[in-house]
């Protein structure tokens, strides 16, 4: 990179991830001549799930005002100069709760808005800014010959050379069956797609907070929630849905964690280790970050100092065999009297203001754990999706009391269920509507039911560099897909004779884990076939980072990730090592064999 700030910057995306980078590009005085900000959409700010793209008004978001990152404007301020009609809880800002949970699209509007705050702030420290909203990008070509230049190309016949590319294209939702057949729907987005009510049963594939997300929408259209003079949430159908049920299916047979009241901040970068400490680590042990070490600082300690009695019951429990004792508590119980037994935990931990501690210190862990991720071994992040994972993503959900009690009133009237099934279960498209699920039961029986209605509702899945929309970026010398190589020589070689799936041979006669999407480094810089990075490109759409990123979700996870970006940007005194290129990782290149 030049010492000089880039004169031309596009960000591809206008929603929230474009939000906070546009945000830190100020803060961290950047100062180009010129943004381009490049939205499909009509919308800035919002992005898909805080608008009517990923919204109704019954969704709301697992974060409240307190959680929100830092932005020119608080929550409260912007309640104050934009009372909302449509939101009642939120009509008056000086009786505003800051740890109340926001709706959907109300957040979108104030997202929004701070999108507009940032455009102004911009033109202030004269940079020009030029938002395109109903754009689409149709390509990014990079010029061989030039270090950082690119070409953008629009569906408006626009081609516009910049300096620097940041992409922020979001959530991804490809259709391969819908609209193909008749009741089969591959997302539960939009919400505003399903019109009708249904007298039949529907398949949901899924218990997470996009499953969660599908319910409230198709309930809905079937009855209606009626709040009783005791208080009680119960669900009434509508009397041409008599035959409308939910049949939620789960591979884990867990719905989410419950919101509980936290003590620390929602995140914090203090949380992580430095960059620094990363590449000291790595040096002093074989070039690798190793989980069990991240999992003891991140996790262990914090809740030594915070639950002294809780870290006595884990402290000399592996990572495996702490992620098993918590699921298997999980295990013993009904899913819905799981489900019953949370919310009483989690109601009481928001009436005393206490915290559960291990699972607040979980969810830090699943923060901080995507900055090491990176230079985890291929066998610690083959211990991490497997493992741990399973736990944090049922822990970290933060489902918000009032879609618990949604649920329950379903459950109440009878009307929903949560089936599990094995992991070779398949969902095939019917020939006149919907799909035939196909499963076995716990003793082994063998299930192929016909649904009218079925949604893909396990949320968004990671995509890989052939998935990319840009064919002009699909270049070896620009970007490549992810990899993690082998701490030990002798566990690759032994899995890629096994033919693990996504385990490969290198030219180098080292093996290597392919991990989903891209491959980038600390600053979310492209990493070409070699393991070099492309300076001037950006990937922060998370679809096409998860491999390397864990937990690559939500408005704190865009906020630190563009903080990354803008210190790259800017190029500080402090040097930008590229931690991706240490000893037995310097020789990357990937020929598939």
């Amino acid at each position: 990179m030049d010492n000089q700030s880039p004169n031309v910057i596009a960000i591809v995306g206008g929603g929230p991830a474009a939000l906070m980078t546009l945000k830190h590009i100020l803060k961290k005085s950047v100062c180009p001549k010129t943004i381009y900000i490049f939205e499909k959409n009509e919308r800035f700010g919002a992005g898909m799930p805080y608008g009517n793209l990923g919204s109704l008004k019954e969704h709301v978001a697992n974060v409240s005002a307190n959680e929100l990152p830092e932005l020119a404007d608080t929550f409260q301020q912007y309640l104050q100069q934009n009372p909302s009609k449509n939101f009642p809880d939120f009509s008056d800002a000086e009786k505003f709760n800051p740890y109340q949970v926001i709706p959907r699209l109300l957040l979108g509007d104030y997202l929004e808005d701070q999108f507009k705050q940032y455009i102004k702030l911009a033109k202030k420290e004269s940079i020009k800014v030029f938002a395109k909203n109903k754009t689409a990008v149709t390509d990014i070509i990079k010029f061989t010959d030039k270090e950082d230049q690119f070409k953008i190309k629009t569906d408006r016949d626009e081609e516009i050379l910049v300096n620097k590319v940041i992409i922020c294209t979001g959530h991804t939702w490809p259709k391969i069956h819908e609209e193909k057949t008749n009741g089969w729907f591959d997302s539960p987005y939009p919400p505003s797609k399903f019109k009708n009510g249904s007298d039949f049963p529907v398949a949901v594939r899924g218990t997470s907070l996009t499953a969660i997300d599908a319910v409230k929408t198709i309930a809905r259209l079937n009855g209606k929630f009626v709040e009783t003079e005791s208080g009680k949430i119960e669900y009434q159908l509508n009397k041409n849905s008599e035959n409308f049920r939910i049949h939620m299916f789960s591979t884990g047979g867990f719905l989410p964690a419950l919101r509980f009241h936290s003590e620390d901040d929602s995140y914090s970068s203090e949380w992580t280790m430095s960059l620094q400490e990363i590449y000291d680590y790595k040096k002093k042990n074989g070039g690798f970050v190793d989980l069990d070490y991240v999992f003891k600082i991140n996790f262990k300690l914090p809740i030594k100092q915070k639950d002294p009695e809780f870290y006595d019951v884990i402290k000399d429990l592996s990572l495996e065999e702490f992620a098993e004792k918590m699921l298997s508590l999980r295990e013993k119980s009904d899913s819905f009297d799981l489900f019953k037994s949370e919310y009483r935990e989690a109601e009481k931990s928001i009436e005393k203001r206490q915290s559960i501690t291990w699972k607040e210190k979980l969810a830090a862990f699943s923060y901080s754990m995507n900055y090491p991720a990176k230079h985890f071994s291929a066998e610690d992040m083959l211990r991490l999706k497997s493992v741990l994972m399973p736990l944090i993503s049922v822990i970290i959900a933060s489902l918000p009391q009032s879609s618990y009690r949604e649920m329950m009133a379903l459950h109440d009237a009878g009307l929903i269920d949560l089936i599990q099934v094995d992991k070779e279960s398949t969902v095939e498209p019917h020939p006149e509507s919907g799909g035939i699920y196909c499963y076995k039961t716990e003793d082994g029986k063998e299930i192929k039911d016909h649904y009218k209605m079925y949604i893909d509702a396990i949320g968004q899945q990671q995509m890989n560099l052939q998935d990319l929309p840009f064919e002009g970026l699909k270049d070896e010398d620009i970007t490549s897909s992810a990899y993690l190589g082998f701490k030990e020589y002798e566990n690759g070689k032994e899995m890629f004779e096994k033919n693990t799936e996504n385990v490969v041979e290198g030219h180098n006669n080292n093996y290597y884990l392919k991990v989903p999407g891209l491959g980038i480094n600390d600053y979310f810089q492209a990493l070409n076939v070699y393991g070099e990075a492309t300076d001037s490109l950006f990937i922060m759409a998370v679809p096409f980072i998860g491999g390397l990123n864990p937990d690559y979700s939500g408005l704190d996870f865009c906020d630190t990730a563009a903080e990354k970006i803008a210190e790259a940007l800017s190029n500080s005194n402090t040097p930008i090592i590229d931690l991706n290129m240490e000893e037995n990782n310097n020789d990357l290149r990937i020929n598939i064999i």
